[in-house]
């Protein structure tokens, strides 16, 4: 039977001895709070002044130089350096470390990010992934945080559970603090620090070194402002001065912006950079509650197309008329496009808070790199002295090895070994041991060799550090020396522009002492800042008088539409009319954008009218035209391309080839008029010798119709106001040129055919129509005084005809330009035959290029080469009378001819400048007679020079029979083959 164990004695409360210690409660919560507050500033929030980092951060660096995750190496899961630091650091929760570990990965948060991340590591708007997805290793960078961290640079003190030992700082090569910037909300205090150029905060420093007495405008001149990771503008540095003087300050960054044509008809502010730390979305929800809330108008949509590969990129879009730069002042003042960044330099020196300026923060980073390297040339001389101690003791042994050998043998034990050899060889003890563990092998004459030369070179490294650590000046020339190498590996160039207030009071851009000049960036963002602050005043302007909307809009003034030849159309100043009329016949080079064709008179809020080959009308917005700038000549590069406004209507299709021959006004923009009453019907030509005077008539609900109604095969040529007393003129592929007034075309609805305008020849076509007004038809000699000096140009309506060979290689056409005053030729009847434009010459049957248009006539190749034309016309008497006049006929010279040689037989083409196709047959008699001929023909032209090449387009150099008989000819070889020189 199982005894029952018998009961404990019961705890009685009241035998208890109680020793109660009475505390006042406001004693115990400061105390407390106290404790508490310490280890938040001095363990957790705020960053160390000499590394720049928090201890949670300085923690991640450490182990993770400890594991080995060098730049080099593969990358290990995000979860197992989270475990490593935690077990063995940082006694606190995974989710901490792998957050501040995230942020020492993202690029945007960090100038010189210090962790190599690889996977999602977040963006600005969304966190990261988890740990065990994600995967990291140490940043370049990293590297000169960690550098000599094992050669005793820096303190080490026991973990928290006193079995591994942490440094107490990182050696920190590179000015992390100010370089990478820090955020952190203590208690009773918080640190935000703005991020720096390395070699700019570097310059500052050796600036620092060299100059003690350095003052902060002299620092300034090295590091002008922040840099931060993502780019951007900063406006002013008011509040960068107050930063680095007191440690406090505002910073005012703006998004790096520009205006790009999404079409032909939109328009759309683009942002590339944004403030730091601010993401696309906020962004975007905050231009959307803008645009609900009527704070933001001009804005007809906004999207995000930032990817990692193209960066950031915004597309704003703009409605039509809208000025970009009012609109983007509207968005930099509602929005974060435009962010204050708040500068808190509050930093632990000596283990307590201090709020420091630009000054206290390189004066700390550079005393504590000149500790490093003092520290780390001690322990290396240290460790020089003692391999030396040893080196000597081998040295001493290796005189006499047997002897040695011998007492080695002779011992009874290693004690009695050791004790031999230090009373034999006067060695100590740590020479005796070290020769007792020494291998035979190294007791050979190349071993002495080598450790009397390892001797020397110890004893000069001794000297050395020696010299180092006994100079200042040399210990700062190290520090220097290694300040130059982490710029040279680890310094990238200024990603943000800075702009300050110039003399004139205008935003000028900032560099930093030893770039020769601002670059084209930032130059662009000045510019770009200005009207901004402009449309900005005139915006606030107009909402105290209640205008906020008209505010915005592009400012409704005068301006001019160009269309060129190769296609482009703009609008300029209404300065290009003045530089258009004094233009003459230049000689330079030119753009083919530089070719204008049209000049038409608008406003920028007005519409106007594109006509196309096809016999459309295409409505169209001058303010969607690209506005560029008049220089000294007239171009449109930089404009858009004509053909594009024509695909986006409605009311019709787009017809396949259509171009655009010319842009009307849709309203008197002398007279302001919104009707088109006062506005003349329209003339228009045709390829097939149509001719219609469009009245006008219009619907009200289409954005595009058609004026004429075309049949298959014919193209419209001209489409230009026409008044009843203007002129058409029509030229003919066979010289015909017919002129008669517009009154003698009915105007017609827009739907109608037209009438005959020229009469004709079978296989004959219209080359040239145009529409010249009654002004311009009569013809002005260029007028002199009595020195010779030009009073007044000569100006009126000319004719160019050019003729040539119908049969013709392409390019080598007999050509012979005529440029004859309009006023010279007589006006008949509508649809009649017209009069011959121009004689042809030998070798000539068709007029190639014609054109009628005001003098001087500008013409030019495709590549952009202007081509002289002849002079309008040689009189034969005194200008204002009535003689006849006779014009000049000027050859048009061209380059060389085109030579082919045809397959199976070695049949020569050559088309000469005559037009003429001589050929050559493979027989050498033949080829020389031949060739004399073509020798002979080749010299009664002018500066003519052939050159033949074969099928392939190889130059012909000789060898062959057909070479020989052109040389034989007058032809000489040359680089580019045989040529004949006249």
């Amino acid at each position: 039977m199982t005894r029952r164990r018998q009961a404990a004695a019961g705890y009685d409360p009241r035998q208890v001895e109680e020793h109660i210690v009475e505390t006042p409660l406001a004693e115990e919560m400061s105390k407390s709070f106290l404790e508490y507050a310490y280890s938040v500033i001095y363990a957790r929030a705020l960053p160390d002044a000499r590394d720049g980092m928090k201890p949670v951060q300085r923690r991640i660096v450490y182990q993770m130089g400890q594991m080995n995750l060098l730049p080099t190496r593969p990358y290990m899961k995000s979860a197992r350096v989270v475990g490593e630091v935690m077990g063995k650091l940082h006694p606190h929760g995974d989710s901490a470390i792998y957050e501040a570990m995230v942020r020492l990965a993202q690029p945007f948060a960090m100038r010189l990010p210090l962790v190599d991340g690889h996977g999602n590591f977040g963006s600005l708007d969304d966190g990261p992934a988890a740990s065990r997805y994600t995967e990291a290793r140490l940043a370049p960078a990293a590297l000169g945080m960690n550098a000599d961290i094992d050669e005793d640079t820096v303190d080490f003190v026991p973990n928290y559970d006193n079995k591994l030992k942490e440094p107490t700082v990182l050696p920190s090569a590179i000015p992390n603090l100010l370089v990478n910037g820090a955020s952190g909300i203590a208690v009773g205090m918080a640190t935000n620090m703005a991020t720096h150029n390395l070699g700019e905060v570097v310059a500052a420093a050796k600036y620092v070194m060299k100059h003690p007495d350095a003052t902060l405008d002299d620092l300034m001149q090295y590091v002008p402002g922040p840099d931060w990771p993502g780019g951007g503008i900063i406006i002013g540095r008011q509040g960068i001065r107050d930063a680095y003087e007191t440690g406090r300050g505002v910073v005012t960054t703006r998004s790096a912006t520009h205006v790009e044509n999404l079409t032909a008809r939109k328009k759309a502010i683009v942002v590339t950079q944004l403030p730091y730390m601010v993401g696309p979305e906020r962004v975007l929800e905050r231009i959307s509650e803008g645009v609900k809330n009527h704070k933001l108008d001009g804005i007809s949509g906004a999207i995000d197309l930032t990817d990692r590969h193209n960066g950031t990129r915004i597309v704003i879009e703009l409605k039509t008329g809208f000025d970009p730069a009012a609109v983007l002042a509207q968005l930099f003042k509602h929005t974060p496009l435009q962010e204050n960044f708040a500068i808190n330099n509050v930093a632990l020196v000596n283990g307590r808070p201090h709020t420091l300026g630009l000054r206290s923060l390189l004066d700390v980073w550079i005393e504590h790199r000149r500790g490093v390297i003092r520290r780390r040339s001690e322990f290396r001389r240290q460790k020089a002295l003692d391999r030396l101690h040893l080196v000597e003791g081998l040295l001493l042994a290796l005189v006499d090895i047997d002897e040695v050998i011998r007492v080695i043998r002779s011992s009874d034990d290693a004690e009695a070994a050791k004790n031999g050899l230090m009373s034999r060889f006067s060695l100590d003890d740590i020479q005796a041991q070290y020769i007792l563990d020494l291998r035979l092998r190294r007791l050979t004459k190349m071993s002495r060799i080598e450790l009397e030369s390892e001797r020397d070179e110890l004893q000069s490294s001794i000297t050395e550090l020696e010299r180092i650590l006994g100079s200042a000046a040399l210990l700062d020339g190290v520090v220097i020396d290694e300040m130059d190498k982490a710029v040279a590996t680890y310094g990238t160039p200024r990603r943000t522009v800075l702009l300050d207030e110039g003399d004139d009071g205008r935003l000028v851009p900032v560099v930093a002492h030893g770039d020769d000049m601002p670059s084209d960036a930032a130059l662009d963002a000045a510019r770009h800042a200005e009207n901004v602050l402009d449309a900005a005043d005139a915006v606030a302007a107009a909402r105290k008088a209640g205008e906020t909307a008209e505010a915005l809009r592009i400012e409704d003034e005068p301006c001019v539409i160009a269309l060129s030849a190769s296609g482009l159309i703009a609008r300029m100043s209404i300065d290009a009319l003045t530089i258009w009329a004094k233009r003459g016949a230049h000689t330079e080079k030119r753009e083919p954008d530089d070719v204008i064709v049209s000049l038409m008179p608008a406003r920028t809020r007005a519409d106007y009218a594109l006509v196309t080959s096809a016999g459309r009308m295409v409505l169209a917005h001058v303010v969607e035209l690209p506005n560029l700038e008049v220089t000294g000549h007239l171009s449109l590069t930089g404009g858009i391309e004509a053909t594009e406004l024509l695909t986006s209507t409605e009311s019709t299709d787009p017809v396949p080839g259509e171009r655009v021959i010319a842009t009307l006004a849709l309203r008197d923009t002398v007279g302001q008029d919104d009707t088109a009453a006062q506005l003349p019907p329209v003339g228009l030509g045709t390829r097939n010798g149509i001719v219609k005077r469009w009245n006008r008539e219009s619907p009200t609900t289409m954005d595009s119709w058609s004026i004429i109604d075309l049949k298959d095969g014919d193209e419209l040529l001209v489409a230009a106001d026409a008044h009843d007393d203007d002129r058409f003129v029509f030229v003919s592929s066979d010289s015909s040129l017919l002129t008669y007034e517009a009154r003698n075309v009915r105007p017609q609805g827009r739907t109608a055919a037209g009438m005959a305008g020229i009469h004709l020849a079978d296989g004959c076509t219209v080359l040239s129509c145009a529409v010249v007004a009654h002004a311009d038809v009569e013809w002005h000699d260029a007028e002199h005084d009595d020195a010779g000096n030009l009073l007044s140009p000569a100006s009126g309506a000319v004719v160019l005809t050019v003729a040539g060979d119908v049969d013709a290689l392409p390019g080598t056409e007999n050509g012979a330009a005529k440029v004859t005053p309009l006023e010279l030729y007589p006006t008949k009847g509508r649809a009649t035959g017209g009069v011959r434009s121009q004689r042809f010459l030998k070798g000539q049957n068709t007029l190639i290029r014609a054109c009628v248009g005001s003098y001087p006539l500008l013409a030019a190749t495709s590549g952009g080469h202007p081509v002289e034309l002849p002079a309008p016309a040689i009189l034969e008497s005194n200008a204002r009378t009535d003689s006849k006049r006779r014009a000049a006929v000027k050859p048009i010279r061209r380059p060389g001819s085109l030579v082919v040689l045809r397959q199976g037989r070695a049949v020569l083409y050559a088309a000469l400048w005559s037009g003429r196709i001589v050929a050559f047959e493979p027989s050498p008699s033949v080829l020389k007679t031949a060739a004399t001929a073509l020798e002979q023909t080749c010299s009664r032209l002018h500066g003519a020079s052939i050159t033949f090449r074969d099928c392939n387009g190889v130059p012909l150099q000789g060898g062959n029979a057909m070479s020989d008989a052109l040389r034989h000819a007058g032809f000489t070889p040359s680089p580019q083959g045989l040529r004949l020189y006249r």
